[in-house]
């Protein structure tokens, strides 16, 4: 609900600008990484100090072959945001989603609430019910 959104001074487009804004870790920042199979977005949620690994997102998802970068367009059409304010929920066509396992280390994440300047605060299981995504411990690395 909107009781949770919380709103930024300044926008925060990286995980890095999230956590200084949020005084948090910069782990505990949702990232909302869309990829591309093909025509099909496939997301990725990951640690802010972690980079995702396609190979395994891949494998994750079950996909023929690791996903490329999604265009603008592509994330707009498939989520409804615009790079940059991707939320990990409510997008506009459903999404196979795989989560980072890392996320766990945190008791608190905070995720993108569909525009820059917006975050919410989450529970891992929280981020794993409300997007139905797959948990993938080797989805990222440091």
């Amino acid at each position: 609900g909107g009781e949770r959104m919380i709103a930024l001074d300044g926008a925060a487009r990286t995980a890095a600008e999230a956590a200084a804004a949020l005084s948090c870790e910069v782990g505990a920042i949702v990232k909302s990484l869309v990829f591309a199979d093909g025509e099909q977005a496939v997301m990725a949620l990951v640690a802010g100090d972690r980079q995702c690994d396609v190979a395994m997102l891949g494998r994750a998802l079950g996909l023929a072959a690791a996903p490329g970068r999604a265009n603008a367009d592509l994330v707009r059409r498939a989520t409804g945001f615009a790079i940059g304010g991707v939320a990990p929920l409510g997008h506009a066509e459903p999404l196979p989603i795989a989560i980072d396992g890392s996320l766990a280390r945190f008791p608190v994440l905070h995720a993108a609430a569909g525009h820059p300047h917006a975050v919410f605060p989450l529970s891992y299981e929280e981020l794993l019910e409300w997007t139905g995504g797959i948990a993938a411990p080797d989805l990222a690395r440091a």
